[in-house]
């Protein structure tokens, strides 16, 4: 089947219900997903980096444990080596993750671990630690009818413009409830997780929209919202720390070239810390401030 997300046209021999469907057309996939057979101890003259982690060139090789192995070769094929009897939802999730992620890395992509939400002709990026409010606050941005163009990973091209990706948000059971979403008829990320994949209600952009805002989310022991600029040369260590899967830029010798990415974004954006009140999570109340603070920083 052909797919299309991140301005990608990909070939699969995995479903992959999470993507929108592409129209055939003449020209070759940017990617293919194929099965394959793959070596069980890494890359043969390659580089180890970790228990499941090998590196060779322009080759990543990944084990997730009883689930499956992956190879990522140059920026446009990912093969998959399943284990025995994994159900195919816990699969996609490292699919369409890990493994999707580190082929963005190859294609030269800047990759943040964030939630991207267009704000009129220009978009807002969301970023923090696990747990911060990402997937919350771009669910709620979308009741508000605005349009969210990527979940978890957002990927940035060298004209620092965000990637549209998946038509959905993975939301927790608990988020979903604040937020009065009915999880019911929602599909599991996997099998007894109480995490959902919520559709959009409008497809992403089908073309890239430029970055203006990156807010990186936090709480503290404080009485009201808090927004602390970032400037100068401080720009870059925020930026690299919310890059998605860090670990794997740097395993492929990618960082130069990441940091000259962080460097022209830094120079476009408006960057800053925004922090709440830990005792509650005022969903409206955050939206309210992110949208001033965009409003007073056009």
């Amino acid at each position: 089947m052909l797919y299309s997300t991140y301005n990608l046209s990909i070939e699969s021999e995995i479903d992959l219900p999470e993507l929108q469907f592409a129209t055939q057309t003449d020209a070759p996939p940017d990617v293919n997903i194929q099965l394959s057979t793959l070596p069980a101890n890494g890359l043969p003259e390659g580089q180890q980096l970790g228990p499941f982690l090998w590196v060779k060139q322009e080759d990543l090789w990944l084990q997730v444990p009883q689930v499956a192995r992956f190879m990522v070769q140059g920026g446009h094929t990912i093969l998959v080596d399943p284990e025995p009897g994994i159900d195919e939802d816990s699969l996609r999730v490292f699919l369409l993750g890990s493994a999707l992620g580190a082929l963005l890395f190859q294609r030269g992509y800047l990759v943040l671990h964030g939630n991207a939400i267009r704000i009129g002709d220009q978009c807002m990026i969301s970023v923090g630690h696990s747990g911060a409010g990402k997937s919350t606050l771009a669910a709620g941005f979308m009741q508000r009818g605005f349009s969210v163009l990527a979940d978890d990973v957002v990927p940035i091209n060298k004209a620092c413009q965000a990637l549209p990706g998946f038509p959905r948000i993975k939301l927790w059971q608990d988020v979903a409830d604040k937020l009065q979403i009915d999880t019911s008829a929602l599909r599991r990320i996997r099998p007894n997780i109480e995490k959902f994949n919520l559709p959009l209600s409008q497809p992403p952009s089908a073309e890239p929209v430029p970055v203006r805002w990156i807010y990186i989310l936090g709480s503290d022991n404080i009485q009201s919202f808090n927004f602390s600029p970032i400037h100068g040369m401080q720009r870059f260590l925020p930026l690299y720390n919310n890059t998605y899967r860090v670990h794997f830029m740097n395993a492929m010798a990618l960082k130069s070239e990441h940091m000259q990415l962080c460097g022209q974004l830094a120079n476009k954006i408006r960057l800053a810390n925004i922090t709440r009140p830990k005792a509650s999570f005022d969903l409206d109340a955050l939206i309210d401030h992110l949208l001033a603070d965009m409003a007073a920083n056009p």
